[in-house]
């Protein structure tokens, strides 16, 4: 499904461009006795009904955008994202429970664009222990539990969002000048400059540092069982 909703999200890129030249652009919205049939047609699996309930309802994404972010710096953006909520809706919608497809389709959208910036919050100041960070040799999704020693016990820590000050604080005053620079570059921590990064693979980080990605591992490993006992002291 997620798959399917990028590629048509792709697909409908040209759409995201009248956006640019004013809601007007959009293709009307469809009449009650189209959009009926629409749905009829949606619901016995037409992908061309489908796309068509998409396309004349791009203008309630433009419009749920201005209406409801209109100090976003980046609207255009908000767009492409509310698009992929209005498709959610469309592949969704239940005709039987005689709701209208807008209203449905406004939550959808709206629900997507508040998850968007829930996401960029915890990109921004939380680190999740148990967030996936890379895959092993067998494709197998890693996360920080898994880099740690099996034999500590993180069960408490899996769930715990950390505090963004926290853990800068407790970065600069566990970790030395090394541990501190490959924590930052490994998970996106903003550094001591303040600068933030995407975060790096084990691999990239030793091929930047000019050094082996085991010499990696093992600070990082280091590292993290430092933090995790500090959190297990408290302040």
């Amino acid at each position: 499904m997620g798959l399917l909703l990028i590629k048509l999200a792709l697909q409908n890129l040209l759409f995201f461009g009248l956006h640019f030249e004013g809601r007007n652009n959009f293709p009307k919205q469809l009449s009650r006795k189209e959009e009926a049939e629409c749905l009829k047609k949606v619901a016995e699996g037409d992908s061309e009904a489908r796309d068509k309930l998409i396309v004349h309802n791009l203008r309630l994404v433009a419009y749920i955008v201005n209406k409801k972010y209109p100090d976003c710096k980046d609207p255009d953006d908000l767009v492409s994202i509310g698009t992929i909520g209005l498709i959610r809706a469309a592949e969704t919608f239940d005709c039987s429970q005689n709701n209208r497809f807008s209203t449905y389709a406004s939550r959808c959208i709206d629900n997507q664009i508040k998850m968007h910036f829930r996401k960029m919050k915890h990109k921004q100041t939380e680190l999740y222990i148990s967030e996936p960070i890379e895959s092993d040799a067998e494709g197998n999704a890693l996360t920080i539990e898994d880099i740690i020693s099996s034999d500590i016990n993180v069960e408490q820590l899996a769930e715990l969002k950390i505090d963004s000050e926290k853990l800068y604080r407790f970065i600069a005053e566990e970790l030395d000048e090394r541990e501190r620079e490959i924590i930052c570059k490994r998970y996106g921590v903003a550094d001591e400059n303040g600068r933030i990064c995407r975060p790096m693979t084990q691999r990239e980080i030793a091929k930047q540092l000019g050094i082996s990605r085991s010499y990696i591992s093992r600070i990082e490993k280091k590292a993290l069982e430092k933090l995790r006992g500090r959190f297990e002291r408290g302040r």
